[in-house]
């Protein structure tokens, strides 16, 4: 069984010969820069040219080598654009690392400060001084009583993660980046039999919070719903446009597309169920249903962290296939729950080791035992991607991170 056929098999609800595994396969299953250096180095690999694709959170692309040897299943679309160098500029880490950039990035200094500056001028995101990432900082519709949103994709310029997201190449949705995309994805199809993860985003409550600001977008759905209903008529016919353009240049390609929001927080759903039903869910079923209608082959996953669980079924009958990062730490995300009550609809890509405490400050035997245990619950009757939750940050141990893919191989 190949990685593909892997893939396949969790999705179908059967156990594969192995258990599946993720990383780096979308833009919350890798690691940070700097561990992802001390990683290379600890498996006694050669110093790489550390491309940090994913800019704002400063996710290392994960290059071949170390796919062969964790033993990882997917790639993402888009893996391949790190062989071309004119997409690539130099730049360096906080702690002075040199590294490539995606080449479309313009960080300014600005102080000790570095910043990414908007169409207006106005500073979008700042990396301060010792910082590991970079934040927001301009939320466009703020102080803004726009209620046609008419200038809907101005306003998602100015957001970071828009402005800054995916993919590292001069790949737009014009004709010449979809050909960029298209012939990209071609090429990465032919040259791996790993699953293809195409991350897509369609974002709707996280695109109304960095457009918003959180708190005030949350504010707005309960005291101001005719506008925000407005405001993500307008956010999902200009999805379904960009997916349509999308799926029309890589849809043969991938397995698997990658939506992302975030409905949850450590304590609980942002929102309650009824909340959801009303904003999001008849949305969210019209883009999860549209891309499976152009690529009937493709499944849908959603990264949503936080505890979520008194929503995972009306996400199901929404048409989710699998979520990610299963956040099992959370308020009601307990694992073997989870796999009893939705085990047979849904696949858990992720859930297979504990970043907040365990992979962080645990010794590698303690990693081990944690790993063997949630694949134990996780694994039987197939629907299991194993992932860690989310990226693994700057100060994992590389021990830590070998010995966690050590448990799943073993």
């Amino acid at each position: 069984m190949n990685s593909r056929e892997r893939i396949q098999t969790a999705f179908a609800h059967h156990e594969p010969d192995k258990v599946s595994i993720d990383f780096n396969g979308h833009r919350s299953s890798g690691i940070m820069a700097q561990a992802y250096v001390k990683l290379r180095e600890k498996l006694g690999l050669p110093t790489s040219r550390l491309c940090v694709y994913d800019f704002i959170q400063q996710l290392a692309l994960v290059e071949d080598d170390v796919l062969d040897i964790v033993g990882a299943d997917v790639v993402e679309v888009g893996h391949n654009f790190y062989m071309n160098s004119s997409y690539w500029q130099d730049w360096n880490l906080p702690d002075g690392t040199p590294c490539k950039i995606p080449a479309f990035c313009k960080p300014s200094k600005k102080g000790e400060d570095w910043v990414v500056y908007g169409d207006e001028g106005q500073v979008i995101c700042i990396q301060k001084k010792d910082m590991l990432f970079f934040e927001q900082t301009c939320f466009p519709l703020l102080d803004n009583e726009d209620e046609s949103f008419d200038r809907l994709e101005y306003y998602l310029n100015q957001i970071m993660w828009c402005r800054l997201g995916i993919p590292p190449s001069p790949a737009g949705m014009d004709a010449e980046g979809l050909k960029i995309r298209q012939d990209s994805a071609k090429a990465l199809r032919e040259s791996t039999d790993r699953a293809i993860y195409g991350t897509f985003g369609g974002n709707l409550i996280e695109i109304g919070e960095f457009a918003f600001r959180i708190d005030n977008f949350l504010y707005q759905l309960s005291a101001n719903p005719g506008r925000i209903h407005k405001f993500l008529d307008r956010l999902t016919e200009l999805h379904l446009s960009n997916m349509d353009k999308y799926l029309g240049a890589v849809g043969e390609y991938i397995d698997v597309i990658g939506f992302g929001d975030d409905l949850g927080m450590q304590t609980g759903p942002q929102i309650s169920p009824v909340m959801y039903r009303e904003f999001f869910k008849p949305r969210h079923s019209v883009l999860w249903n549209h891309a499976k209608k152009i690529c009937p082959h493709i499944k849908v996953s959603l990264h949503c962290c936080g505890g979520v669980y008194p929503l995972l079924r009306d996400m199901i009958e929404a048409g989710l296939d699998a979520i990610n990062p299963v956040q099992f730490n959370c308020s009601g995300m307990q694992i073997d729950r989870l796999k009893r009550e939705f085990g047979r609809d849904l696949v858990f890509w992720g859930g297979g080791c504990d970043t907040q405490e365990i992979l962080i400050n645990g010794t590698p035997e303690q990693v081990r035992h944690h790993v063997k245990e949630q694949i134990e619950i996780l694994s039987p009757g197939g629907g299991f991607v194993f992932q860690q939750v989310h990226n693994i940050l700057a100060d994992v141990p590389p021990e830590n991170i070998i010995a966690m893919f050590e448990a799943v191989r073993s």
